[in-house]
């Protein structure tokens, strides 16, 4: 697409930004209109910002932001579009120009979008969700953001822990996003359809599973400064916050048309799910903890999902996606045949996060036969042992 006729204004939401992408470094970053990008009309549909608070090319890595953007715009009522943080030179021109930050799908400044939400992957990127706060022109603290700025919202594994960004976000989604965050939007725009404000509509959704709305609670302290307990403001408020969770994730949405950059990411390929969650209980392992219990897919769904999704992306690898990839009950059967499959078609196949102590030395045996196969091997203290 000519970069200089990219986008035309066609509202006052709407941000005009070809004029500078010939002055940025990787101007791919912000152009959307990738292949599998969904295109919808706007106009009477609750509109969600997905946030990835990092750049484009690791945002895009991401598979649980493919995940949740396929599963939210197979509903008619929604449109889920994405926002990355723009990389220095980018940020630069944008508050030279006075421009605020626009999504990719439509080009829509994201403070006129309905709601905002921020995928929390690692606490380094927690400054990066007040720069995207400050380039989108909406206030930092949640008190200080009135009707008209969209309902900050954040997830994932750093959600567990909400506390560092309590005043920023107006509430915390925890547990399966699958599970929780359509039905969380299915309530946002009944409540914008119903007129109903802000305070009344978190009163009206803190009590849902999965939901922590830090407004409605206040930290009490000790005398030598150390935590004590939380007060809830709000007698409404649950006292602990639960977490939603998929009973199985086998009959779950899971895509295999993605949306493929047209710059190279971080992790280029194919990725398929295999299980969620891990038995080994390790207490220095977040993941371990929050992603439990373990819920595994059939091989044949494996199989029939990695097969789809090379077809349509034309990926040549394929990468398999879990916390302890050979700690999945037919770890064996699965690998073996999808090396025979990969194979065929010349494509590579990623076997991430093995453990030395479960690894099978007929996958290593079938693995040496395919040089484009790959195996990571990550030794843990038990390993080590």
């Amino acid at each position: 697409r000519d970069l200089h006729s990219f986008p035309t204004r066609r509202s006052s939401d709407l941000v005009v930004v070809g004029a500078i992408l010939n002055r940025v470094e990787k101007p791919a970053r912000y152009i959307g209109s990738e292949l599998g990008m969904c295109e919808k009309d706007p106009d009477g549909r609750l509109r969600f910002a997905f946030a990835f608070p990092d750049l484009y090319e690791i945002g895009m890595s991401y598979m649980g932001l493919q995940i949740l953007y396929n599963l939210i715009n197979k509903h008619e009522e929604f449109y889920c579009e994405r926002v990355f943080e723009p990389a220095p030179d980018m940020a630069r021109l944008m508050r030279s120009e006075k421009l605020p930050l626009f999504t990719l799908e439509t080009k829509t400044a994201v403070h006129s979008m309905d709601v905002l939400g921020f995928t929390l992957q690692y606490e380094m990127s927690f400054t990066n969700i007040a720069n995207i706060l400050n380039l989108a022109g909406i206030p930092l603290m949640s008190k200080d953001r009135t009707e008209n700025f969209p309902l900050v919202i954040a997830g994932g594994p750093c959600a567990y822990q909400p506390e560092p960004l309590a005043d920023m976000i107006d509430v915390f989604l925890i547990g399966d996003g699958e599970a929780l965050l359509p039905a969380f939007l299915k309530r946002v725009a009944d409540a914008k359809a119903a007129g109903i404000d802000k305070v009344s509509f978190l009163k009206d959704i803190c009590a849902m599973t999965g939901i922590y709305v830090p407004s409605f609670y206040e930290p009490v302290y000790n005398d030598d400064g150390t935590l004590s307990r939380y007060r809830r403001l709000f007698d409404g408020a649950p006292e602990k916050t639960e977490r939603a969770v998929l009973d199985s994730i086998e009959d779950v949405d899971f895509p295999t048309e993605l949306m493929i950059p047209y710059i190279e990411t971080v992790h280029d390929r194919a990725v398929v799910e295999m299980f969620r969650g891990c038995t080994r209980g390790c207490r220095f392992c977040q993941a371990g903890m929050i992603y439990r219990p373990v819920r595994e897919r059939k091989p044949e769904t494996i199989k029939k999902l990695a097969g789809d999704q090379l077809k349509s992306t034309g990926y040549d690898e394929l990468s398999l996606l879990s916390l302890s990839t050979s700690d999945y009950s037919r770890f064996e059967e699965l690998t073996t045949t999808l090396m025979k499959d990969c194979a065929a078609e010349n494509v590579a196949l990623s076997l991430p996060s093995l453990r030395l102590d479960t690894f099978s030395f007929n996958v290593l045996n079938e693995i040496q036969k395919y040089r484009k196969s790959g195996l990571t091997q990550l030794p843990d203290r038990k390993s080590v042992v």
